[in-house]
This record gives structure tokens, C-alpha cells and sequence, in this order.
């Protein structure tokens, strides 16, 4: 019988957290999502407010999958190939672990 069980390959991303703060403050966005943040609203691998002009503070992230809301505590982590998405703290708490700098 064939065996249907995989393993995630481990792999390094880069994630930052999104609190209510460093939404106000962008001082401490990595330059990827400054780069997302420029880009043209919607398209993939943007990341932009979720309602233009609102000032709710909400984001969303364009994939090719469509917009994706990212609430505040939310995770956006950076893939292999450069992708962007949101992530839940408790799936990235149970995911993935801190890689320390050398």
C-alpha cells in the first residue's frame, strides 16, 4: 500500500508581526513589506488598507488567490519565492521557530 504521509521541507522565511502599533509606525517594517506597501493595490504580493481612506488601520494582502485580511497580531510572512500572506499566531506559533542570527 502506498504511503500518503509527507513532510514539510524546513525551510527559513522571514515573518514580521503586525500589532496595532507597528501598523501606526512603519519604522520597524522589514524592506520587503515597504516594497509590498508600493506596490499597485489588489495586485499579487501587494499589501495595502483594506478599505482605501478608512483609517481603521486594517490590511490586506493581494495574492493570486485573491485579497486577504490580516488582523491585527496577524503574522505576514515572506515565502521561498517571495510571496507574501498572513498567518494566525497560534498556526505560526505551533509552525514555525525563531531562527537565531550568527
Amino acid at each position: 500500500m502506498p504511503d500518503y504521509r509527507y513532510r514539510k521541507r524546513p525551510v527559513t522565511i522571514e515573518a514580521f508581526q503586525m500589532t496595532r502599533e507597528r501598523r501606526l509606525d512603519n519604522r520597524d517594517w522589514p524592506d520587503w513589506m515597504n516594497r509590498a506597501w508600493n506596490l499597485k493595490r489588489g495586485t499579487p504580493g501587494s499589501l495595502f488598507p483594506t478599505i482605501a481612506g478608512s483609517g481603521d488601520g486594517t490590511l490586506s494582502i493581494g495574492t493570486l488567490e485573491g485579497n486577504l485580511e490580516v488582523s491585527f497580531d496577524d503574522w505576514i510572512i515572506r515565502g521561498v519565492q517571495g510571496e507574501i500572506y498572513p498567518c494566525k499566531p497560534d498556526i505560526f506559533a505551533a509552525t514555525y521557530d525563531k531562527v537565531e542570527q550568527e
